[in-house]
């Protein structure tokens, strides 16, 4: 049995203005360092300890990981990769969420932001993107957790909504209803089959 601990990074600066922020690097928010910190905080008095790292390309989740590992005092290897990026919201990417509900309409927007395979204009469905980051969770992610190794990866909603889909077994109705605040930990029991044992959500 093997833990698995994932979360989103903590408040990014576009987040607190309310934009689209998909791939563009934007930093944490002065409240996202505070929520990594929390985090970490959490993890710590939970006495997890993690024999490895993912996160993806994006400063906001790298630095969301560097803050929880400081905070933990653990150094385990740290992988990087462009595959736990967060959803490319495509033609979206930096505009304000309400100037797009005045542009595009309140209804096309939710499709946009909430469906499982209607993608915005030049960019990525949560289907898109679950083609790239569960290829990915399954052979550099899982597959260490099922031989025993306790996992930590920081990322992105959307990258870990797909995840999560897999994990709780979510159909694609059941996916559109759930959110995963930044800096929230979701910790996973699984056995060496890959059955999850317990799933909880810590600090939430």
């Amino acid at each position: 049995m093997a833990t698995l601990v994932m979360l989103r990074h903590g408040q990014s600066i576009w987040n607190l203005e309310n934009r689209f922020t998909g791939w563009v690097d934007v930093d944490l928010s002065a409240q996202g360092v505070e929520e990594a910190k929390h985090a970490g905080q959490i993890l710590k008095k939970a006495g997890y300890k993690f024999e490895l790292a993912h996160t993806s390309r994006l400063k906001r989740a790298q630095k969301t990981l560097d803050i929880i590992l400081s905070e933990i005092s653990q150094k385990p290897p740290v992988t990087m990769d462009s595959a736990l990026n967060e959803r490319h919201y495509g033609d979206l990417q930096g505009l304000n969420k309400d100037e797009c509900r005045k542009k595009y309409g309140e209804e096309q927007v939710h499709i946009w932001r909430r469906s499982y395979d209607i993608p915005p204009p030049n960019g990525e469905s949560l289907a898109d993107t679950a083609k790239r980051s569960l290829p990915y969770f399954r052979e550099y992610i899982l597959k260490d957790v099922k031989a025993g190794r306790n996992i930590l990866v920081a990322a992105h909603g959307n990258s870990l909504r797909s995840i999560v889909m897999e994990l709780d077994q979510l159909t694609k109705e059941q996916i559109i209803e759930v959110n995963i605040d930044t800096g929230v930990p979701y910790v996973y029991q699984i056995d060496a089959s890959g059955k999850v044992t317990s799933k909880e959500i810590l600090g939430h």
